[in-house]
């Protein structure tokens, strides 16, 4: 459907520190397909395993019986900036005279050209296209040598998107951007302590979820417990990622102050009542659909039917990294019901419509399989403009609303009719005040502005950026 957009997972305290970040990557798969890591610390060597791949086919009992140590950190990614190699796959790792460092980051960053290159020009050897090494490399290069002075350096120099999960031969810490942009959250199991993109993997590892890490606040947990320290001053408004609640989260995370489905399920009651429509049946597109569609079918009263199967051994079709893998795997992903949809008037409920690809091969399908009509209905506002902070839209000219109108796009997708959710009845259905919520891919509103223009391969050596 739909650049580092990715998963953390780290623990501080656990006998076999590795296994319950294995467990915990395993819960965060759905943020990151292409590959994973984990690095472990036994309070004399560092341990590393990355691999290209799912949690599952990297890992083994074998290699994660290597990974010794009480304290480890892993990382799920789908690439934004940096090519699919296996260089870019996270944690990264540096050992120097400076002391040992482990960093995985979700976010993008937006000054990582102009800060490579003024470190490339002072000495820096860079062994990765990730704009999460910069990170690093401030890190190593600030004047203090506590862990605070090389966090205030390097947070202080960086400008985007990030949530950062970073380790040393003391402690485990996490930290998000002064905007919150992307999430993370604090768990607990006895003495041991957890940090993680989301709630759901807490519970996979049975640790309690003590609550979320504050925008511009860094924890660290270490062998006399949980630390805090707000390292960038209150804000007067912050920007978190509306699309955890549309479609990244899982429905059974707690983001932002709520949980993801109850928040989808509000999203389908909005798009019922500004977007009526007489049909037989209403069928979400599995698995972001599925909330809002309840909550359109107990608004609207139209029954909810079991209309679309998704094949779970196929990514998400946005997690891929070209548009021809990804043609195939919406052919693959999706299987419909004929019993279901046959002879009927149909209300398909999805998360959102970026490039169009998916929806129109599955209207497609719909309709050669015997549907009267298909009514298409969004629980998002169309989207118009690029991302900068994370998410892999930047070019708007590839987006089907900002090339089409409504009609048009209807057109194009072969459906009866289509509606997407208002941007202000959106923003209703969330926690928080509407200034507290990045709706740039939306509204074009950025609440960071980037002086660079970057795809995920500005990075790359030789590219003319």
């Amino acid at each position: 459907m739909i650049k580092e957009y990715c998963g953390l997972f780290g623990v501080f305290g656990q006998k076999e520190a590795a296994k319950e970040v294995f467990l915990g990557l395993y819960s965060l798969q759905h943020r990151g397909e292409e590959s994973c890591g984990i690095t472990s610390f036994d309070g004399e060597v560092f341990c590393n395993h990355r691999g290209m791949g799912l949690v599952g086919d990297v890992f083994n009992e074998t290699i994660l019986d290597g990974l010794k140590g009480y304290q480890a950190i892993g990382h799920v990614r789908y690439s934004t900036t940096g090519s699919t190699a296996i260089r870019n796959i996270q944690p990264l790792f540096v050992d120097s005279r400076r002391g040992s460092l482990s960093l995985a980051h979700n976010g993008n960053l937006l000054n990582s050209r102009l800060l490579r290159e003024k470190l490339e020009d002072r000495g820096a050897i860079f062994q990765s296209s990730s704009d999460s090494e910069i990170i690093l490399h401030l890190m190593m290069r600030a004047k203090g040598e506590s862990f605070l002075d090389k966090m205030r350096y390097a947070t202080g120099k960086i400008r985007g998107a990030y949530s950062l999960l970073i380790m040393n031969d003391r402690l485990v810490a996490g930290m998000r951007d002064p905007l919150g942009f992307r999430p993370l959250c604090i768990g607990k199991k006895g003495d041991s302590f957890y940090i993680s993109s989301e709630s759901c993997a807490l519970d996979l590892v049975g640790a309690e979820f003590v609550r979320e890490v504050d925008a511009g606040e860094l924890v660290w947990i270490d062998k006399n417990g949980l630390h805090s320290e707000k390292i960038f001053p209150s804000f007067k408004r912050k920007a978190f990622c509306s699309f955890e609640h549309i479609y990244f989260s899982r429905p059974d995370s707690f983001v932002f102050g709520q949980n993801v489905h109850l928040v989808r399920e509000e999203l389908g009651r909005a798009l019922a009542k500004e977007h009526p429509v007489e049909a037989d049946v209403v069928v979400g597109v599995p698995d972001s659909g599925t909330s809002a569609a309840l909550g359109f079918s107990k608004e609207s009263n139209i029954p909810l039917g079991l209309g679309i199967i998704r094949n779970h051994y196929i990514g998400r079709t946005f997690i891929q990294p070209y548009q021809s893998e990804r043609e195939l795997a919406a052919r693959l992903k999706f299987n419909i019901l004929k019993e279901v949809v046959n002879n009927k008037r149909i209300v398909v409920i999805d998360d959102s419509i970026v490039r169009g690809t998916t929806s129109r091969i599955r209207v497609k399908n719909l309709k050669s399989l015997g549907a009267k009509e298909v009514h298409l209905r969004i629980s998002c506002p169309p989207h118009r403009f690029g991302c900068f902070y994370g998410i892999d839209f930047p070019d708007k000219n590839r987006l089907i609303a900002n090339k089409m109108s409504l009609e048009e796009e209807r057109r194009f997708l072969e459906v009866d009719s289509i509606g997407y959710l208002s941007l202000e009845g959106m923003l209703r259905c969330f926690r928080y005040s509407a200034n507290n919520y990045c709706t740039a891919c939306w509204s074009g509103n950025y609440p960071l502005k980037s002086r660079q223009e970057l795809n995920k391969f500005a990075l790359e050596r030789g590219n003319q950026y």
